[in-house]
C-alpha cells in the first residue's frame, strides 16, 4: 500500500516595501500640499491672459502676512526691473514669473508651508545650469542691497 506524504502548504507573503512612502508619517498629502495643488488647478483655468495672471499675482501677494508681504512686493520690483519681459502670474498659489508661458522663478512666503523663512526659487526652465550641481532655491530672511543684487544677477542669468 502506498504511503501518504504530508503536503506542505505555503502562503505567499506580500513583497516588502523597499523605500519609505513619500510622507512616511501618514502616506498622504498634507493640507498645505492639497491646497497648493488646488491653487494650481484654479490658476490653469483662470490665467487665460497676461492681465489675468498679473491680477492673480497681485492677489497672492496681498494675501500674505507681514513681513513676507513687504518682502514679496520688494522682490517683485527687483525681478521686474531685472527682467521686464517676464510675465507675472501665480504658480501653486505663489507669485511667479514666466517666460514664454513657462515659470522661471517664484517667491514662496514662509507661511505657505509653515517654514521659518521665505524662499526664492527657480524652476527647471531657468538657465542656471553650471557644472554638475547648482542651487535652485534660496532662503530669504531679509532683503538687503547685497541680496537684491544677487537676485538681480540670478534672474538675469535665468532668463538668458
Amino acid at each position: 500500500m502506498a504511503t501518504k506524504t504530508a503536503t506542505k502548504t505555503t502562503t505567499k507573503k506580500p513583497a516588502k516595501r523597499t523605500s519609505a512612502p513619500r510622507n512616511a508619517s501618514s502616506g498622504k498629502f498634507t493640507a498645505e500640499e492639497r491646497a497648493a495643488m488646488k491653487d494650481y488647478a484654479r490658476e490653469l483655468k483662470a490665467q487665460k491672459t497676461k492681465e489675468d495672471g498679473k491680477k492673480l499675482h497681485q492677489q497672492a501677494i496681498a494675501k500674505m502676512k507681514e513681513p513676507d508681504r513687504a518682502m514679496a512686493k520688494r522682490f517683485d520690483a527687483i525681478v521686474m526691473a531685472a527682467a521686464p519681459e517676464l510675465a507675472q502670474r501665480t504658480w501653486y498659489g505663489m507669485p511667479a514669473y514666466a517666460k514664454d508661458d513657462k515659470v522661471v522663478c517664484f517667491f514662496q512666503d514662509a507661511q505657505k508651508f509653515k517654514s521659518r523663512y521665505a524662499t526664492f526659487g527657480f524652476s527647471d526652465e531657468a538657465n542656471l545650469d553650471k557644472g554638475g550641481m547648482w542651487p535652485t532655491s534660496f532662503a530669504l530672511h531679509e532683503l538687503t542691497p547685497a541680496e537684491e543684487k544677487k537676485i538681480t544677477d540670478l534672474v538675469k542669468r535665468a532668463v538668458r
